[in-house]
């Protein structure tokens, strides 16, 4: 979704030759009208200034209307200020516009080899027994559906998130670098943010929203601890 026609265009053919079907809008009331009609897309590409309805406005209706599917920000911004909102909002990824599309066309294909996962059966209490389960104290991890439970309660989860309690939960009582999450979300040697060490702020960005999920349940929570400077480390009951 974006507001250039130019941009799009390109966009959109350089997609169709990759191989995807796509459907193109240049702002958010023609793409509502068109998810209200049954449109059923794997992943949207969303540029931040758009007429009417900016990005942040789009992404947050699609929530509150229950659209789950993941989001990419596409945008000429650069600032980690917009990256961090989109984050924050519910955003899987930001890319510059000025990045090459190849580098557009990885984060799309991890992104939805990774949406694979997460089919199977909608049932969240009576079919666990029938799931790859890892179960660290209070939490449990379903892997075949990639969902995530705290003391019994659904942690409402997006795929990435699930992605990187998953590889600290593996890690439980050891320390993981900021480096291997950021790796863990975007591939390995891609750099994003200001400065080689910028992608330190964009894994901070996703570890401040792991926490809120879940003491959204239970304001106690504490079970990710940081080590600044390195990385973070899910605690166990025998530290």
């Amino acid at each position: 979704m974006d507001d250039d026609p130019l941009f799009r265009e390109t966009l959109s053919e350089n997609l169709k030759e990759a191989g995807y079907s796509v459907e193109m809008f240049e702002a958010g009331r023609p793409f509502f009208e068109w998810l209200d009609n049954s449109g059923s897309p794997d992943l949207i590409l969303l540029d931040w200034r758009m007429p009417e309805m900016n990005g942040i406005e789009v992404l947050k209706r699609m929530r509150e209307e229950g659209h789950e599917m993941p989001v990419i920000f596409l945008t000429a911004l650069s600032e980690q200020i917009y990256e961090e909102a989109a984050l924050l909002s519910g955003a899987v990824d930001f890319v510059e516009k000025s990045r090459s599309f190849a580098i557009l066309h990885k984060r799309i294909d991890l992104i939805l080899s990774g949406s694979k996962t997460r089919q199977g059966s909608e049932d969240d209490a009576g079919d666990a027994q029938n799931q790859d389960v890892i179960r660290q104290g209070e939490l449990e991890l379903r892997l075949d559906s990639s969902r995530a439970f705290w003391r019994g309660e659904r942690v409402n989860l997006s795929l990435t998130e699930f992605k990187i309690v998953h590889l600290l939960l593996q890690r439980a009582g050891q320390d993981v670098t900021y480096r291997e999450i950021y790796d863990l979300v975007h591939g390995q040697g891609f750099l994003a943010g200001a400065g080689p060490e910028g992608y330190r702020a964009n894994v901070r960005t996703f570890m401040k929203r792991i926490r809120q999920k879940f003491r959204e349940l239970h304001s106690e929570f504490d079970e990710i601890e940081n080590y600044p400077g390195f990385g973070y480390r899910w605690r166990t009951t025998e530290q």
